[in-house]
């Protein structure tokens, strides 16, 4: 499963790893993504979301109804 949230878009970025002797190999920073399962009450049912900690405190400042109109705006099916 790709490390990409549903709301803020969050996706990995790259860089590099650096040893002791300053060797460069190639890395990867993944966001912080949990599966989290809320209630939607306007379809009577649960959906489970795919988000960053960060959008997780998002969902809880705007609510999980604006939070599923702004993941469907980008497209996203849930």
């Amino acid at each position: 499963m790709s490390a990409h949230c549903m709301l803020t878009g969050a996706q990995p970025g790259f860089g590099n790893r650096i040893s002791h002797s300053h060797r460069r190999t190639s890395r990867r920073f993944d966001p912080n993504i949990q599966t989290k399962r809320y209630w939607l009450p306007s379809e009577g049912r649960h959906v489970r979301l795919r988000l960053s900690a960060r959008a997780i405190r998002t969902v809880d400042t705007i609510g999980v109804e604006a939070a599923v109109a702004r993941i469907r705006a980008r497209g996203v099916r849930v």
